[in-house]
């Protein structure tokens, strides 16, 4: 027997819904978070006559693919289909139009796809061990160059607000450099006062070796220059923030270093190091975050257009009469599209096959985006033959028309 089960999942606890292949609801239930609920799920299915069914033949909807609770159900012999909380939204409408909304409902609705759609849905498969160690570093490190760059971005409005002699003096905020000297100076009376030898103090603390005396002029010049100032009550509060921001924004720049090292030492360990290294625009990092995002399954892209669908590079295109539009992807995987994006970009001054594919879209019309968008679905299908035959990248293999050598071999 063949059971369906929903699983709307909240942070303390599950809502269960048990169906089977006719769609007769068996069981619900909410079930508590962690072992309790785990092993409460697992009674639930193996004690009633009428659950009777093998771990493989219990199917389960879930809205995540990841956390202790779906490593859980995977370790059971469950199969889990992930289902993007947008198409689940979708489906919910098809059951009430009303716009009620309920976890149980939810619970339902997550038995329904499983039950009747789970051909349009990807069965979630395990990663190795090196895998999900790369996801987790790789993860958080990105996550965390993000937070530094809205708070950033945070101080860069309010420095504009108030200071914006700072921000003609450093053009990049995000350096030991111009943090310090911000934490030591954050008005623009105290940057007046800074003299020269407390500049090179500060430089030399962020590491700065070669020009220090013509930086330090630099510094003193720019912060010395005329500029608008702001009401006395409106520089003291925002310094008290920028100094604090400025604080926190030094610790993350050591921390995402820390997190660096980490994510390569985890990266190295993984067999396909060496095939990922060896497309162009991937270092080290992003490469980690690439194989972090698309996994290791050997069977969870069937092929290359998989693998281009999953990664939301490849178009999507609305046809409707004699109308007909080609349009890029926004329900993506987003940590991937970027590294994607970043690997696109690096790889124009390191393929000649990757700029005159570039170049060819660009003269057809396209944006740099958009021509940075078609690179990158080449270049996953480049990744995706280089995997399969577990082969390193050559550039005359990949780009068989654009390289120097076959350009002169056609002459």
């Amino acid at each position: 027997m063949v059971l369906f089960v929903g699983d709307d999942w909240a942070e303390a606890h599950h809502d269960i819904e048990v169906e089977d292949d006719q769609g007769r609801v068996l069981v619900r239930r909410r079930l508590p978070e962690g072992m309790a609920g785990m092993a409460s799920l697992h009674e639930l299915l193996a004690a009633d006559a009428d659950l009777d069914a093998e771990p493989d033949q219990v199917i389960v909807g879930i809205e995540t693919d990841r956390g202790p609770w779906v490593q859980a159900l995977l370790a059971a012999g469950y199969q889990v289909f992930p289902i993007n909380p947008i198409q689940a939204a979708r489906y919910r409408e098809r059951h009430t139009s009303s716009g009620a909304k309920s976890d149980p409902g939810d619970a339902h609705v997550l038995a329904e796809i499983v039950r009747v759609d789970r051909a349009a849905h990807r069965r979630l498969v395990g990663d190795s061990a090196v895998a999900e160690q790369v996801k987790i570093t790789a993860r958080a490190h990105q996550s965390m160059i993000w937070t530094r760059q809205r708070s950033v971005n945070t101080v860069r409005s309010m420095l504009r607000d108030y200071y914006p002699g700072f921000l003609a003096t450093f053009d990049e905020l995000a350096t030991g450099e111009a943090l310090l000297v911000l934490q030591a100076a954050p008005t623009p009376a105290q940057g007046l006062r800074l003299t020269l030898g407390q500049i090179r103090t500060l430089l030399r603390r962020a590491g700065r070796q070669r020009r220090l005396d013509e930086r330090a002029l630099a510094i003193q010049t720019g912060l010395r220059a005329p500029q608008l100032v702001a009401r006395p009550a409106v520089v003291a509060a925002s310094a008290a923030a920028v100094a604090s921001l400025a604080a926190v924004i030094l610790v993350m720049l050591e921390q995402s270093e820390v997190l660096a090292r980490q994510v390569e030492q985890d990266f190295g360990q993984h067999p396909d190091a060496e095939v990922y290294l060896s497309q162009p625009g991937l270092g080290k990092v992003l490469a980690a975050r690439v194989l972090a995002e698309f996994g290791d399954d050997p069977d969870r892209y069937p092929d290359a257009r998989a693998r281009k669908n999953y990664a939301g590079t490849s178009p999507i295109t609305r046809a409707s009469g004699t109308k007909r539009v080609v349009l890029a992807r926004y329900a993506r995987n987003k940590r991937l599209a970027d590294a994607l994006d970043q690997q696109a970009f690096c790889a124009l001054t390191q393929s000649v096959g990757a700029r005159h594919t570039y170049d060819a879209h660009r003269a057809r019309g396209a944006t740099h985006h958009q021509a940075l968008r078609a690179l990158g679905n080449r270049l996953v299908g480049i990744l995706h033959g280089c995997l399969k035959t577990h082969t390193p990248y050559n550039e005359n293999t990949a780009w068989p028309t654009a390289t120097p050598e076959h350009t002169q071999a056609a002459a």
